[in-house]
């Protein structure tokens, strides 16, 4: 049996299969959750949604967690080749006690994982992560008689709750990509049936992602979107990542638009219906928000969280909001919008309902934002028993910067906060952000300037040079 005990990350499991895990690893991870959702629902045979992505292996992990499942007594009910925001619908749908979605999301081919969720609309938290680490390493398993059950085309179930209250009037042609992800099957139907144009992009299924990785933050895949969308004159682009709870968008012109500043834009259109609404946002989301005049002026208020879906799922509940973005492109909206999970196609609609009710290119609105600069998400390999560490020193660093008046690029540190990892604001209102990856060993950076690119880049370099005198940083995924 293989479980290698760095696969329980923050709010979810990932591992490379085979290489960490096998399949007898992943029959104990079933018992292990198995055992911790009997105990919290305290029903001894609990009802428990399951599904899988279109990797090549996942149905077969699949089947071994379900093994693990049922031997505690659950009774599993598969919904079959799913998006995870179609097993978090279901579990409304269906009045579940608890899912569990195989997948890896948008890690790299040989990735797999599974995230897990007890209460509708909410994954695991890190405590409840740690509980089923324990619980699954010691074995500290119980033992029932559960059963199994397909549940027979619940793609049209969940794809009919998002048609039949978002039918828009203006024709959006939009170029939908996928990655050859499991997205493929749901998003330009569901787009079309909404009253999209869809000109489809790498949408037919293909476990082996033979372009790149549908993650709609690579630049392979963000650059394909752009040239089909000016190629065909598109209004919109979205990518989907490889278990559609994301999307990215690039705009008419083929530019793409950070999902924070979508979010800003989404936020904006639903503060004139939505006055006094709460937003969160995470911590690598741009620091337009607080001080937006229409979201001030429509007396919302947004409230800066963990980057991390599970943790914006979380607070998103906590604080009855009306929506939460995540740069990263998870995006949450709650009733009567949604039920507070992250839905990528539930996003894109939301961005089509924009531009319904905007006789403008989506060009135009980007522009009516305040000029930034901003980098993207930026990952230097750190290992994942140092990436916590590494932050930690990186914070005193920076505490002990602004106490003494230490200027970056001739600018005094006027804001720190450490809610996740440390995000540091300048005077002019640049800032930059250092945090841990929560499902990889990676750092997060990002910087972001609304003066100039050059202090947007002489934040990161400033970031960069305390870094590497750590000497536990390995490449870039990407840099500036």
């Amino acid at each position: 049996m293989k479980i290698n005990p760095n696969g329980f990350r923050e709010y979810d499991a990932r591992w490379i299969f085979e290489k960490d895990i096998d399949l007898e690893g992943i029959t104990d991870l079933g018992k292990g959750l198995g055992t911790q959702v009997i105990k919290h629902t305290k029903n001894t045979n609990p009802r428990i949604i399951v599904g899988h992505d279109y990797r090549s292996y996942s149905e077969k992990i699949k089947k071994a967690l379900i093994n693990g499942l049922i031997s505690t007594g659950c009774n599993v009910e598969d919904i079959g080749l799913s998006l995870s925001p179609t097993v978090y619908y279901a579990q409304f749908n269906l009045n579940s006690d608890a899912i569990a979605m195989v997948t890896a999301s948008h890690n790299e081919n040989g990735w797999t994982g599974v995230k897990m969720g007890i209460k509708k609309g909410l994954t695991h938290a890190p405590e409840e992560m740690n509980e089923l680490k324990n619980i699954t390493l010691n074995k500290k398993f119980v033992e029932g008689k559960g059963s199994v059950k397909n549940i027979e085309n619940f793609k049209k179930i969940y794809s009919e709750d998002l048609i039949k209250k978002n039918k828009i009037n203006k024709k959006i042609k939009a170029v939908v990509a996928c990655g050859n992800g499991t997205a493929g099957i749901f998003a330009p139907e569901i787009l079309k049936s909404i009253g999209c144009e869809v000109i489809e992009l790498d949408c037919k299924l293909d476990w082996s992602f033979p372009k790149y990785n549908p993650n709609p933050e690579d630049l392979k895949m963000l650059n394909a979107i752009s040239k089909v969308v000016k190629d065909n004159n598109a209004d919109i682009g979205f990518g989907f990542d490889g278990d559609g709870d994301r999307c990215g968008v690039v705009d008419n012109k083929g530019n793409e638009i950070y999902s924070d500043k979508i979010g800003l834009l989404i936020a904006r259109n639903l503060s004139a219906k939505h006055k006094d609404s709460t937003f969160v946002v995470d911590v690598k989301s741009t620091g337009l928000y607080s001080n937006d005049k229409i979201l001030l002026g429509n007396q919302c208020k947004t409230i800066y969280w963990k980057t991390g879906h599970s943790h914006i799922k979380r607070k998103v509940n906590l604080e009855k909001a009306l929506a939460g973005f995540e740069k990263s492109g998870h995006f949450f909206f709650n009733q009567p919008l949604g039920y507070g999970y992250d839905d990528g196609i539930n996003s894109a609609i939301q961005i089509c309902h924009l531009l319904d009710n905007q006789n403008k290119k989506i060009s135009e609105i980007i522009n009516e934002l305040p000029k930034t600069y901003q980098t993207p998400t930026m990952a230097p390999f750190c290992k994942d028993e140092d990436k916590y560490e590494v932050v930690k020193e990186i914070v005193k660093k920076i505490q002990k910067l602004k106490k003494e008046n230490i200027k970056i690029d001739n600018q005094s540190i006027t804001e720190i906060l450490t809610v996740n990892g440390i995000r540091f604001s300048l005077e002019d209102g640049s800032w930059g952000l250092v945090r841990a990856s929560s499902n990889k060993p990676s750092l997060v950076i990002v910087t972001e300037s609304p003066t100039s690119d050059s202090r947007k880049k002489e934040i990161f370099n400033f970031i960069d040079t305390l870094l590497q005198k750590t000497k536990k940083i390995g490449e870039y995924d990407q840099k500036i």
